[in-house]
């Protein structure tokens, strides 16, 4: 078995059935501030819209706000959907983060919506095209570059992003986007926590399609992340009963049913189960040993170079614990 790879947290500020939009974004901050004692390497906050039971929607105001409460650990974005937005002002805001926070932001950029196709019309700037996508990714490494121009912009420049070399990734959960990251020469970060099927095929073309030879190639091999569904608990059953949330959250989500995160059952009476099986295939679920077995199988089996935790629960104290309890067995 090789070195522990470093944890990261993805948080897209669950909220909890009778919990108000502020109490859930209040406790992510003060979760932040706990991880970051604890010893993880980055704190994510994702982009999803019209989603009751989901509060990270304006990811830089969250990334500013966590970057402000911790000390140590990286905050970025898991992330930010590029069609949602202009990719000069995306440079402007994540520039201005990095000169507040120097040395600690990230930009994960995304093709996907990150949301229905209704709320997408309304929200939408650019297309997900995947040469688009890849154009804007060069300007805007060409803005944080020392240079703060894109040579195919070259009488544009952001000025606050100018020299931050903020480091870009490409988020996926298909080809295409393994494709697109290892053919820019940037780290990859696939999302193993709702799409895990081939994820091995995909970071295995991740990895033979990498160039760092090309103008957007920010470094020399390829670096992979992946995330991975994490509850930890005293005993295998408590984690079980816990996960329970999660599980309704994706039946709810493929059911058409809009709700809030539910409090856990036992797994036994939770009807339709099966639903979020497919989805929900890349997990951690049990007491600290169990837990670190199977993130370390998981590990080795998809040779990724750093593991990105998503945990939700219905009481912000249980995830507080799963996270104590995994740092002690993994750190």
């Amino acid at each position: 078995m090789r070195k522990h790879v470093p944890l990261s947290v993805l948080d897209l500020v669950g909220i909890s059935k009778g919990q108000t939009v502020k109490e859930a974004i209040d406790t992510s901050m003060e979760h932040a501030q706990f991880i970051d004692e604890l010893g993880f390497k980055r704190l994510w906050y994702a982009e999803h819209h019209n989603a009751i039971s989901l509060a990270a929607v304006a990811t830089p105001l969250l990334i500013g706000r966590a970057a402000s409460l911790t000390k140590n650990i990286r905050v970025g974005s898991g992330g930010i959907m590029l069609p949602n937005h202009a990719h000069f002002r995306v440079a402007e805001e994540f520039g201005t983060l990095a000169q507040m926070y120097p040395n600690r932001i990230d930009l994960g950029l995304g093709r996907a919506p990150g949301t229905d196709g209704m709320t997408a019309q309304l929200i939408t700037r650019t297309s997900g095209d995947a040469q688009e996508f890849a154009n804007n990714i060069y300007d805007m490494i060409g803005w944080f570059s020392e240079d703060g121009v894109s040579s195919r912009i070259p009488n544009v420049t952001t000025g606050v992003a100018t020299n931050t070399n903020v480091p870009i990734w490409v988020l996926g959960s298909s080809m295409n986007g393994a494709h697109i990251a290892g053919q820019l020469g940037l780290p990859y970060s696939i999302a193993t926590h709702f799409m895990p099927d081939d994820y091995e095929e995909k970071l295995a073309f991740y990895r033979s399609s990498f160039d760092s030879t090309g103008p957007t190639a920010t470094i020399d091999t390829p670096y992979s992340m992946a995330a991975i569904n994490v509850v930890v608990a005293p005993t295998d059953e408590e984690a079980e009963r816990i996960f329970t949330s999660t599980e309704k959250m994706f039946i709810n989500l493929y059911s058409g049913e809009r709700n809030y995160i539910e409090a856990p059952v036992d797994p036994t009476e939770l009807p339709n189960r099966h639903l979020a099986d497919s989805a929900l295939k890349v997990k951690a679920v049990g007491s600290p040993e169990t837990v670190r077995k199977q993130l370390e199988a998981f590990a080795e089996k998809s040779k990724v170079d750093e593991l990105m935790i998503v945990t939700y629960a219905y009481h912000p104290e249980d995830r507080k614990r799963s996270m104590e309890l995994l740092a002690d067995v993994w750190f």
